[in-house]
């Protein structure tokens, strides 16, 4: 993709969104995701949704292309927050997106 870094260059989510990144652990952990609590810590932003939408602040956490189905190996996690809706796509036990939906803009 044009103007998005590459996967290992590009920003982490606990350095650009941190309270985010701790939140999705804390969740994570609740719900017994162990093993995607600690690969929460080290996800990377490659982009953002690109819907347009004001309710959506959704995050691309690994170099896939767009607007392709996940396939084998897919499971949708959903999470539990306080307000509005995370649900996280996970591919053979790897965090590639993050839906943020229906929350206040971050701080």
């Amino acid at each position: 993709m044009e103007g998005e870094p590459r996967q290992d260059e590009a920003p982490l989510l606990r350095d650009l969104r941190p309270a985010l990144c701790a939140e999705l652990i804390e969740l994570l952990e609740a719900e017994g995701e162990y093993w995607l609590a600690v690969c929460a810590w080290d996800l990377r932003v490659v982009g953002e949704c690109g819907c347009g939408g004001d309710f959506c602040q959704s995050l691309r956490t690994e170099d896939l292309p767009p607007d392709v189905p996940f396939g084998p190996g897919h499971r949708c996690v959903p999470l539990d927050p306080e307000e509005g809706m995370v649900i996280l796509d996970v591919v053979d036990g790897r965090i590639v997106y993050v839906e943020v939906l229906d929350r206040p803009p971050p701080r």
